[in-house]
């Protein structure tokens, strides 16, 4: 089933325990949580402190983006602080192989994400040992962009390894996805995805992650 990933990059910080139950009313299961360390990306937001503080007020799966760099450093941190699974990029990974094993061997699923300049390709060489792989759909960074068309692309020549592979990682999006697009996102084969604006800046997020799952339900994947 997919699932709609609430990301609290665009949620109000002053009240984020209010705003994580207003998704959670909505149906959402799962959060996102956008760690940035001011150097991979052009911006900082939590450490494991702040993961700490979430995971006391909320059973949803912590879905734990490190966009950081040297993540093997901090990836012991996070996991202890309450992640749930941890994706890196393998642009941030000198010894992607062993990076994905690290978490794997502390009991978490582990995900790799591609930046949108980056081709499928590179991850050929693991894609039967992660457990998701997360495409940018917008230049990591900041909330509230605009959606690259080519995400669609990868998402479908991802999945389209997935199932001549036999393999079975989920596939993730994150970046300027919303109410006119979602449909095509989930057609061209993605199970999670990822929503910031388009939820913690409506008037009710509870009835947009709602109405969100709806769409999603509806859209039914092409296969190609």
């Amino acid at each position: 089933m997919v699932q709609i990933v609430p990301s609290i990059l665009s949620a109000d910080f002053a009240r984020l325990a209010d705003e994580i139950r207003r998704v959670e009313q909505g149906g959402a299961t799962m959060l996102h949580l956008d760690i940035m360390d001011g150097h991979f990306v052009p911006n900082m937001t939590i450490g494991p402190p702040v993961v700490e503080c979430i995971r006391k007020v909320t059973q949803m799966t912590l879905d734990v983006h490190l966009m950081i760099t040297d993540p093997d450093r901090y990836i012991p941190a996070f996991i202890e602080a309450g992640a749930d699974q941890i994706s890196v990029h393998q642009e941030a990974c000198v010894h992607l192989d062993r990076t994905l094993r690290l978490i794997r061997s502390r009991g978490l699923p582990a995900g790799v994400v591609l930046n949108p300049a980056t081709p499928v390709a590179t991850l050929d060489e693991v894609l039967d040992l992660v457990d998701f792989v997360l495409i940018m759909s917008v230049n990591p960074g900041f909330g509230g962009q605009q959606f690259i068309p080519g995400a669609l692309r990868k998402i479908r020549a991802l999945d389209q390894r997935r199932r001549q592979w036999n393999l079975s990682f989920k596939l993730e999006i994150d970046g300027g996805v919303n109410e006119d697009n979602l449909a095509d996102v989930v057609r061209a084969g993605c199970d999670w995805i990822v929503m910031g604006a388009s939820i913690f800046r409506s008037p009710d997020p509870a009835a947009t992650v709602a109405r969100m799952r709806e769409i999603a339900r509806e859209a039914t994947p092409v296969r190609v």
